[in-house]
């Protein structure tokens, strides 16, 4: 597969968001962030939200879930469709039922991995996911520094992808820009969540092109 730009609506203007939306038309997806004030300390939308922006874009939808209790909530995304849903592994009591009732439901199913949670743990229920999130910062806002002590990690996730012989999309958020997406791209990841970077640009939609060159150079 190539490589994918998934912008973060977080940084766009929430108030008119079929427009935002519409000034990315190269992006590969828009990524949603739904967090809960619980699992990480800040808020802002839920299932209707999603529900509302299924209604008035065929974009891919690619839902982050920053909640507690994603076994309980995390399907309800997938049933509103939403093509790719996210729950964090540190929020799911039963990771593996989790992806496979999404995948039940028709969505893609992902898994979410804070900083400081090792990928090796979850290696063999690899082959129950489509894509792993890796974040870059510590969730719940957008615009922090990209943490370079991830890549590593995101090395070690691509070996162990590889092993699985299947096609398991590793993604990253935070902080990604034209500084950072070549590193991360370098080190394995081949879906980009940039919000911050794509929003506040002049041009969004060729700050999309710029980024996934970016990344497709630092892989040749």
């Amino acid at each position: 597969m190539g490589m994918k730009i998934t912008p973060s609506i977080l940084n766009a203007d929430l108030s008119n968001l079929s427009a935002e939306i519409a000034r990315v038309p190269s992006s590969d997806g828009i990524h949603l962030d739904v967090m809960d004030n619980h699992f990480v300390p800040n808020l802002t939308f839920g299932l209707p939200m999603v529900e509302s922006i299924r209604k008035n874009t065929e974009a891919f939808l690619d839902i982050h879930l920053m909640i507690a209790n994603a076994d309980r909530w995390a399907p309800a995304f997938a049933e509103a469709g939403a093509e790719s849903v996210t729950f964090h592994v540190e929020a799911a009591d039963a990771p593996i039922r989790l992806a496979r009732e999404l995948r039940a439901k028709g969505a893609r199913a992902s898994m979410a991995l804070k900083p400081a949670t090792p990928i090796e743990p979850y290696e063999d229920m690899l082959s129950e996911l489509d894509m792993v999130l890796l974040m870059t910062v510590e969730p719940g806002f957008g615009g922090q520094k990209f943490l370079d002590l991830v890549l590593p990690k995101i090395q070690r996730t691509r070996e162990l992808v590889k092993k699985t012989g299947q096609e398991i999309w590793i993604q990253v958020d935070g902080g990604v820009s034209v500084d950072t997406i070549g590193r991360c791209a370098e080190a394995g990841a081949d879906v980009f969540v940039a919000g911050s970077a794509v929003f506040r640009a002049e041009d969004p939609d060729a700050m999309v092109n710029q980024l996934r060159d970016l990344a497709v150079e630092a892989c040749h």
